[in-house]
């Protein structure tokens, strides 16, 4: 019996594309996802909500409250996605004992997470990371790596050099890389009247931040346009990471869907980026109005992300993926895999695009010819590739991804009322 896949085969076949090669080359493309997805952004070392313009809306029961329970939520999400993938720490997820007892952040040391690297070792996970500078007393009047006040600014740099090591530990013993990725919230509410002053104590906090060289690292700086609370003034823009990264080899500027104005196209950003860094980290999310972290869904500006990933010269091998949403309104480990899911839909997608023809016509001026193909692919029988790939990975297909959600919350989330 001929399969629905096997039409799909053909017909792809008949445009160039090899659905085999597509499958393989994306199963081994890794996604790096988010650990603040199950847990709604709390962390472990502090009590109290979220500072710094970040907010996290929606009370569904059920949110993990310590190491054992984000993994096994994690373990159960990652479960229903095909591909590899990566795990994405901050530093606020160290997993404290009364062997190791809780340390403030500029303390922290690798053995607070060593629960961490042992369980992805399990699990087949590589492992990303990040300073947590934000939910804290130290955050001065929403001001870290950027304030006025010199104990402030030494306790951040202190905070993000140890959270390097940790960074070089880590990858050490998964015999891996790490992403180390720096975003602070610093701005101001009301018009300010000194910008260079901030933006140069930034400058050099980051300067001794990175003055150890670590060869495992990957180290990243994060922009955004603006936070709650923080309208008027973001310290660390896009311009000053680009050219901080453009002027210190070894750093890069990571783009983060939700972090620009929404009439920006970030998709586009990705090209101009890869002519001249050997990396481009993002952070794929999904604003509405304004940089709001809703579950990747996918959509228009997913799918043309993707497609630049998939068809610029050497940005398949360049650009680490990472995702960044958290909704406390909706069940946390079914977010984490329709999101994560969306992301690797969308790189199947792009990866199943006659993107070679597409190009060849825009070079020779035939833009009504490409119209006409680009329109034509749309209606190619993607969900039968979908479906495929993610029998072949072991993975529900989306049909069948909601009652094991619903089977897991079933017996699971009751346990923490």
């Amino acid at each position: 019996m001929t399969t629905m896949y096997e039409l799909a085969k053909e017909e792809y076949a008949a445009l160039g594309i090899d659905t085999e090669a597509v499958m393989a080359k994306l199963a081994d493309k890794p996604i790096s996802v988010h650990c603040w997805q199950g847990d709604d952004v709390l962390g472990f070392d502090q009590v109290g909500g979220l500072s710094g313009g970040i907010q996290t809306t929606g009370n569904y029961p059920g949110r993990a409250r310590s190491f054992e329970e984000l993994t096994a939520d994690f373990e159960a999400a990652m479960a229903l996605v095909p591909g590899a993938k990566r795990i994405n720490l901050h530093a606020s997820y160290a997993v404290f004992t009364d062997e190791n007892p809780w340390v403030d952040r500029d303390a922290l040391e690798y053995k607070h997470f060593e629960p961490w690297v042992t369980w992805a070792k399990e699990h087949g996970f590589g492992i990303d990371f990040n300073p947590t500078i934000f939910g804290h007393p130290m955050m001065n009047n929403e001001l870290s790596l950027s304030s006025p006040d010199a104990a402030t600014r030494d306790f951040w740099i202190r905070h993000c050099q140890a959270c390097r090591k940790i960074s070089q530990q880590i990858a050490e013993a998964l015999g891996d890389e790490t992403l180390c990725n720096i975003w602070i919230p610093d701005g101001l509410k009301d018009v300010p009247a000194d910008r260079y002053g901030l933006r140069e104590r930034l400058r050099d906090s980051l300067d001794a931040i990175y003055a150890e060289k670590y060869d495992r690292v990957i180290d990243s700086c994060e922009s955004k346009v603006f936070g709650i609370g923080l309208e008027s003034m973001t310290v660390g823009s896009n311009e000053f990471y680009l050219a901080y990264a453009a002027t210190h080899p070894g750093v890069y500027d990571l783009l983060d869907l939700g972090h620009f104005h929404p009439t920006e196209n970030v998709a586009d950003k990705l090209s101009a980026l890869l002519l001249f860094f050997d990396k481009v980290p993002l952070h794929v999310t999904r604003p509405i109005r304004w940089d709001s972290d809703h579950v990747v869904l996918f959509d228009d500006p997913v799918k043309e992300m993707a497609m630049e990933i998939a068809h610029c010269p050497g940005a398949w091998e360049k650009v680490i993926i990472g995702l960044d949403f958290f909704d406390a309104s909706i069940n946390r480990v079914g977010a984490w895999a329709i999101g994560t899911r969306a992301m690797e839909k969308s790189l199947l997608y792009a990866l199943l695009q006659p993107a070679a023809q597409l190009k060849e016509m825009q070079d020779t001026y035939r833009f009504t010819e490409k119209m006409a193909l680009a329109e034509q692919a749309k209606s190619m029988p993607f969900g039968a590739v979908w479906d495929e790939y993610c029998r072949r990975e072991g993975c529900p297909t989306d049909g069948e991804v909601y009652p094991l959600v619903a089977a897991y919350e079933a017996k699971i989330l009751p346990t923490r009322q």
